[in-house]
């Protein structure tokens, strides 16, 4: 099936669940888990909790939009109806952004994972990060039909390794492990909730792949529930095995799934903890390749972007412009990070804030556009303040989507004089 547009409609409910499980189930279930136990100890499970049940309205907001107005540009689309094309457009440069930074620290991260695991060198982690985001621009060219394939074994894969380490460490669970429940306090338990708002991004993405569902409504809202409720259930209970079994403390909060692992399958452990971290990473890649291309697309067809960004592939009806485009920008990165110009760890920090901005711009677009709906516009109010509070938190990151507005008021000055120049070269004659 085929769009007016030229996008072809080939994502059922099974494949919108399993994009929407690969763009949320990130590396942060590898390292997060861990980092929450080490700040408020057993008292994380609270945070883990609170957060789960806050970050759903986020997720419905999403899922709402998504099905009520299916579009490739998904939340730039949103904001353009709500507030115009110029704020649109913004919100969209933004999320185009952090992705071309996002999707190589993604790729970098997991393959950090099978590189240590194996003792492998710096120089090879590239080489298996490359890879990786070759996987994600290729099955995004062959269309999403295939993505949607690929991306729902690669969930079933990173599901069964969470729930054989999370069966598998029930014996080493000890109630010692619980006391003190709250070592540091209640303050504590706020700060682990602000770091674990992270595990949660990715609902933003899918709505950009909202033109290609078969039926909007049925994949956008009930695959967004379902992915929801998966997620936040393994979330949780990767938390609850890793306070039980103390591995944050024995292994280091970044290793503490490792450890569980290789508790349960011995010399076999790193090389499976390594793999579940490429898979992981992988499925992020794949759904965030396949919004940003779209995205790039739904751009230069408004006339905001490029014209080349809006080709076409005659064979798979896909955004061939828009990959082109990522390959470049990911080549271009993975080139800075091998060659020790610029780190992971600043890396991480540049797409925060604009991804914090593209959610804020998401919640006051679904506050105006579900009205009528009182359910939506409730849970677009609580996911709007609910993100707000962490925008602070993004600290000098912020100076990155500073710099994009800056680009974007420029190049739009640049726009409108040359049109005036053409108006006005035009009334001479």
């Amino acid at each position: 099936m085929e769009n007016p547009t030229g996008l072809k409609s080939t994502i059922g409910l099974p494949q919108a669940i399993a994009l929407y499980i690969g763009a949320v189930l990130g590396s942060g279930i590898l390292i997060v888990p861990g980092l929450a136990a080490e700040i408020a100890g057993p008292a994380s499970l609270l945070a883990w909790g609170l957060m789960i049940l806050l970050i759903l309205p986020l997720a419905l907001t999403m899922g709402l939009l998504s099905a009520k107005f299916p579009n490739a540009g998904g939340v730039s689309h949103f904001v353009t109806l709500a507030f115009g094309t110029r704020a649109g457009t913004l919100v969209g440069w933004f999320f185009l952004m952090s992705v071309l930074v996002g999707a190589p620290v993604a790729a970098l991260t997991g393959a950090g994972y099978m590189t240590t695991a194996m003792g492998w060198s710096e120089g090879t982690r590239v080489l298996l990060a490359a890879g990786m985001l070759a996987v994600g621009l290729l099955t995004n060219l062959m269309g999403m039909r295939l993505a949607g394939r690929v991306q729902i074994f690669v969930v079933f894969a990173i599901v069964a390794v969470l729930v054989l380490a999370i069966t598998g460490s029930v014996p080493n669970i000890e109630s010692v492990n619980f006391t003190p429940f709250m070592p540091h306090g209640w303050v504590s338990v706020g700060q682990a909730a602000a770091i674990l708002f992270w595990c949660f991004v990715g609902w933003e993405a899918v709505s950009h792949l909202s033109e290609e569902f078969i039926d909007p409504q049925r994949a956008a809202i009930k695959g967004v529930t379902v992915a929801a409720i998966i997620v936040g259930v393994l979330y949780f209970l990767t938390a609850l095995a890793t306070v039980g079994t103390h591995s944050y403390h024995a292994a280091g909060s970044d290793a503490s799934l490792v450890l569980v692992i290789n508790k349960l399958l011995g010399p076999w452990g790193a090389v499976v903890a390594g793999l579940t971290g490429v898979f992981i990473c992988t499925a992020t890649i794949i759904a965030y390749t396949g919004a940003t291309s779209r995205l790039a697309y739904a751009l230069a067809r408004q006339g905001e972007a490029p014209r080349w960004l809006g080709v076409l592939s005659k064979q798979y009806g896909t955004p061939i412009g828009g990959i082109g485009f990522l390959a470049l920008c990911f080549l271009a990165v993975l080139s800075l990070y091998a060659s020790g110009m610029i780190s992971l760890k600043t890396l991480i920090q540049f797409p925060n804030a604009t991804f914090i901005l593209t959610y804020l711009g998401g919640c006051l677009a679904g506050i105006r556009l579900l009205k009528g709906n009182t359910w939506g516009v409730g849970i677009s109010w609580t996911s709007f303040l609910l993100t707000a509070v962490i925008f602070p938190f993004a600290g000098w990151a912020i100076l990155f989507p500073l710099f994009i507005f800056a680009v974007f008021w420029v190049t739009r000055l640049v726009r409108a004089k040359k049109r005036c120049g053409c108006v006005t070269s035009g009334s001479t004659h």
